[in-house]
């Protein structure tokens, strides 16, 4: 879901890949985002992807995020390509256009690919959107594309997290739920010892045993 925390999450995955040695860059297909980050080369970019970059201790790169979307009405953006802008755009004109940037999509990600030993993609609102899916090109769609493992990320502060990940997971193809390595539950500030009976009672669930993923908590 949307404010789950993933940007955030990505950001310390890509420090402790650095930290561990690995050349790592962050890489998201499609931000939507009004305030943009300005690259050294005068391009624009999302800014999650920019303090993405800073923590995997690279300059920030369009090939980053190569394609943003800037609102400028309820139902319309800016679009921007490899940092320059394409034109406003309709919701509806937007969606039928997009499946023509995915060899812009592929051909940033490949670059980066390159000259990387790990990607730290991250989505874009939920994964389980069913009217978005079918032309998705940031969620489960990228992670299609590039071959990816998933994490699910949920977020405990606004309640409902076994609902929201036992929600998504159901929604998702068999396909898309082989991809999925793990489950984060994110924002938890409680007490670990009362967590234990929900972790218990979420691991004998049936759907989640078989698959035998990990569930953890930031």
């Amino acid at each position: 879901m949307s404010n789950a925390g993933k940007s955030m999450l990505a950001s310390g995955l890509c420090r402790i890949f650095a930290q561990d040695g690995y050349r790592v860059a962050p890489f998201k297909s499609q931000n939507m985002a009004l305030n943009s980050f300005i690259t050294a080369k005068g391009l624009e970019m999302g800014r999650a992807q920019a303090v993405q970059a800073e923590a995997a201790g690279i300059p920030p790169s369009v090939d980053m995020n190569p394609i943003l979307l800037k609102p400028t009405t309820d139902v319309g953006s800016q679009v921007i390509v490899n940092g320059i802008s394409r034109g406003n755009m309709k919701a509806k004109e937007y969606f039928a256009f997009k499946k023509e940037l995915i060899p812009e999509i592929l051909a940033a990600y490949n670059r980066l690919a390159e000259a990387c030993d790990i990607i730290v993609i991250e989505g874009a609102g939920s994964p389980a959107e069913i009217n978005l899916k079918e032309d998705d090109i940031v969620n489960m769609g990228m992670a299609e594309m590039a071959k990816a493992p998933v994490l699910l990320a949920g977020d405990i502060d606004r309640g409902g997290v076994f609902a929201q990940l036992y929600g998504t997971v159901a929604l998702l193809s068999d396909a898309e739920r082989a991809r999925i390595k793990g489950l984060i539950i994110n924002k938890f500030r409680g007490i670990r010892v009362y967590w234990t009976p929900a972790v218990r009672c979420w691991r004998s669930c049936a759907t989640f045993r078989w698959w035998g993923w990990c569930l953890t908590w930031i």
